[in-house]
């Protein structure tokens, strides 16, 4: 063949090797298949929820939203082994000896004694 066959020949290999490059990337993102009643249909690849706070990690399953100001924070899982109730009640407590102390501190600095 002239050397002008061989690179029209090159060309159109070429082509077609994107086109195949291209069907198969568009068929990445297709996700998985169902075959119901004999046809088959996409069905919607499933997903963990993300947190709010931290999108790229998954969101706990302890913190559904339910609690005031639940937006999904817990990277290091302690909502999975200790349960939520206990764990409001501890930080409500912890604030309060927080906001005593605070009371407290400037109690003392002012020069306020107890004798």
């Amino acid at each position: 063949p002239t050397p002008r066959a061989s690179l029209k020949a090159d060309q159109s290999h070429s082509a077609v090797a994107n086109m195949i490059s291209m069907v198969n990337a568009a068929l990445a993102f297709a996700g998985q298949h169902a075959v119901l009643n004999g046809v088959a249909r996409a069905t919607a690849p499933v997903m963990q929820q993300k947190s709010q706070s931290v999108p790229f990690l998954d969101r706990p399953a302890a913190l559904d939203g339910t609690m005031v100001g639940d937006v999904g924070f817990d990277p290091l899982g302690i909502s999975s082994g200790i349960p939520m109730a206990w764990l409001r009640e501890s930080e409500l407590k912890h604030g309060r000896v927080c906001m005593l102390a605070t009371v407290g501190y400037i109690a003392v600095d002012m020069g306020i004694r107890v004798r």
